[in-house]
């Protein structure tokens, strides 16, 4: 890959087939989202297609591979970032973001997505102070579980779960957002060690190019969300419990958690795939089950102490 250069984005006032650019909300590694308006001025996102690394605006603002070294793998990537668009579009669910149009121009390809007001469940986090009432985190679990659900039956994984790109609405209701299957899918395709993953977020078998990837992979990820809403900081990256395999600060959060959400954790983020929940029907249900009040200090948070000690893990197998 090419050495990463700054490119600058669509200018606002710019005509993007039927939409008026207003301004560039974000820019990542493989894209970036614009604020644009329709010909009714309905709000939209419109996802650009431009990876950094290999690709920027001429001065005729059409997307020019940097390198020939990298024609093919944009040309992959921009593939796979369209067959995704494709599968989105057809998704009609009240969690997961709504994709109204695809198309290519400018030698790329665009997402026209709904514009939705709110804050990403990252922000949420910080303005509680780093931990989310158990009821509610539960309800809202319950409804992304719900979006995923609904994304894995369409055989799209999202593979970027992470609180950034879960998106609350005004009225509490999450979106699932910025999915990374694409840029995932084109790594994989070109053979390519897989490097544009969240190191806190992500399981083992993401890091590698040669693992199989499934709805166990996005289960881990969405066990990382629970963890850092349980005001016990980050996940800690999967590489760095290698060793062990266990969550060490789990128990901390013994007096503010019930014993069950902290198992359904613990076994999200379980690094063996065979050892996490089997479907998200099964999360989904534990998520609603009843569940037990928090531990009392020196009781249940000392006996759960124990338990995730690391010959403890090893005798459970």
């Amino acid at each position: 890959m090419t050495q990463t250069k700054q490119t600058t984005g669509l200018p606002a006032g710019h005509r993007l087939d039927t939409y008026t650019i207003v301004r560039e909300l974000s820019q990542g590694g493989f894209s970036r989202v614009y604020l644009a308006l329709d010909d009714a001025d309905r709000k939209l996102a419109i996802k650009e297609y431009l990876p950094g690394s290999m690709a920027r605006h001429n001065a005729e603002l059409q997307v020019e591979v940097i390198s020939e070294l990298d024609a093919e793998p944009f040309r992959v990537g921009k593939k796979c970032f369209f067959e995704e668009a494709r599968v989105l579009a057809d998704i009609q669910h009240p969690n997961v973001v709504r994709v109204r149009n695809f198309f290519a121009a400018n030698q790329t390809v665009y997402m026209v997505m709904d514009y939705t007001e709110g804050r990403p469940l990252s922000r949420e986090i910080e303005l509680a102070g780093g931990a989310l009432e158990e009821g509610r985190l539960r309800r809202l679990f319950v409804e992304l579980v719900g979006g995923l659900r609904e994304v894995h039956r369409r055989h799209l994984l999202h593979l970027d779960l992470k609180p950034a790109n879960i998106y609350l609405r005004r009225n509490g209701s999450p979106v699932l957002l910025d999915f990374g299957a694409a840029r995932q899918n084109a790594q994989r395709q070109q053979g390519q060690a897989v490097s544009m993953y969240t190191p806190a977020f992500a399981p083992p078998e993401q890091t590698r190019a040669d693992a199989r990837l499934g709805p166990w992979t996005d289960i881990y990820s969405l066990g990382a969300c629970l963890y850092a809403c349980l005001g016990i900081g980050a996940p800690p990256p999967a590489k760095q419990r290698a060793a062990d395999g266990v969550l060490p600060a789990l128990p901390q959060a013994a007096s503010h958690y019930s014993p069950e959400l902290l198992e359904l954790t613990r076994r999200c983020m379980a690094l063996e795939v065979e050892r996490r929940p089997g479907s998200l029907l099964e999360v989904q249900k534990a998520l609603q089950a009843p569940f037990s009040p928090p531990a009392k200090p020196g009781g249940l948070l000392q006996r759960l102490g124990g338990w995730l000690r690391p010959e403890r893990v090893k005798e459970r197998g």
